[in-house]
């Protein structure tokens, strides 16, 4: 990614293109002949800028999270599960279901690790110096699920949405335990000198969010707000994460200081998205994962593509577009939708 372009794009100041990120996940690559993934690649530069065919390919290094048949526990005591490797597993084992267990419960330390897995610190401000030399741009964010998810692993989904309605006292405790160890990374990522920070959880079902907007404002958007202030104090740019249906919670979540929104584009609507941010508070749009990419014809997906652009775009800037792809998808369709990509990229 061009970082100084997609400083343009997010800051209204006239992009040159739309950025694109096309993101293959790691268990792709069992499911497709990786020959012709390779050649899809080369195919489009715009997309893969810089890609060398491999003339070997080793063993795929999947993430602690993905790997099947290999239980993993994270830094918060949480036991994961996968059954297909590549693809992110589900919290199995919590370490709080029961709050017996609170009173001896110690949180992670942020100085040595993420919350799912260890960091080096040191080696992170190289790698954040470097991409500010080589790409003008240095992303960085808290791990995916941060707080209100992280909650979930902890506690268990029903466990914590009851906790949440008996207005249970060690909850509010717990949130603060949570958030003091984000706190430490939001701080040290900016000490670094990030110039965009990421809050990523999914907060949205099929239809409708995970928890009531009540619940929402009384119990997470705060923690939210204190964890995005530092950022916004330093000018950083605040880019927000959430899969499934947010409507019901995005007006709380943009009161934090969100500057990019990143949600997906059929389950929450393409004309309600316009409606709402084009124009006004940079999109970062997912594209459909679930049915007109996997099982549309070609033309539907340029189609898609097209009538996104078209909608959520403005000369000034303000969209950015990111594919996430999975197996199941035709490799006629895949190669569509990098066309598609490729092609309205330089749509205004």
């Amino acid at each position: 990614m061009n970082g100084i372009n997609y400083l343009k794009a997010v800051r209204f100041e006239r992009p040159d293109y739309i950025p694109m990120n096309f993101h293959i996940n790691a268990a792709c690559w069992n499911h497709y002949d990786r020959e012709r993934m390779f050649d899809l690649m080369e195919e489009h530069p715009f997309l893969f800028p810089g890609f060398v065919r491999p003339k070997s390919f080793g063993p795929i290094v999947y993430d602690l999270v993905a790997r099947k048949d290999s239980p993993f526990t994270d830094n918060f005591g949480c036991v994961w599960n996968t059954t297909e490797d590549g693809i992110t597993g589900t919290v199995t084992k919590h370490p709080l279901a029961d709050w017996g267990n609170f009173a001896s419960y110690k949180a992670p330390n942020p100085e040595i690790c993420m919350g799912i897995g260890p960091i080096n610190w040191e080696k992170t401000r190289v790698w954040i110096q470097k991409c500010k030399l080589e790409n003008g741009f240095a992303g960085a964010g808290l791990r995916h699920g941060h707080t209100f998810l992280q909650l979930c692993d902890l506690r268990g989904y029903e466990n914590l949405i009851f906790d949440m309605m008996d207005e249970e006292p060690k909850l509010f405790e717990l949130i603060d335990m949570v958030e003091n160890f984000n706190k430490y990374i939001v701080e040290k990522y900016i000490s670094l000198g990030v110039d965009q920070m990421g809050y990523g959880e999914d907060l949205g079902m099929q239809v409708g969010p995970m928890l009531s907007p009540d619940n929402f404002r009384k119990y997470i958007m705060p923690s939210y707000q204190r964890l995005m202030k530092p950022a916004r104090d330093k000018g950083i740019i605040v880019h927000m994460h959430s899969d499934g249906d947010i409507r019901d919670l995005v007006d709380d979540i943009i009161k934090g200081g969100v500057q990019v929104i990143n949600l997906q584009d059929l389950v929450n609507g393409i004309d309600w998205i316009a409606k709402r941010f084009a124009g006004k508070v940079c999109i970062d749009l997912d594209i459909d994962r679930q049915l007109i990419t996997p099982f549309g014809s070609p033309g539907q997906i340029d189609a898609l593509i097209r009538e996104e652009v078209e909608k959520l775009s403005t000369p000034q800037g303000g969209l950015t577009m990111i594919y996430g792809l999975y197996p199941g998808v035709p490799l006629e369709n895949v190669k569509a939708l990098m066309d598609a990509m490729e092609r309205y990229a330089f749509y205004h």
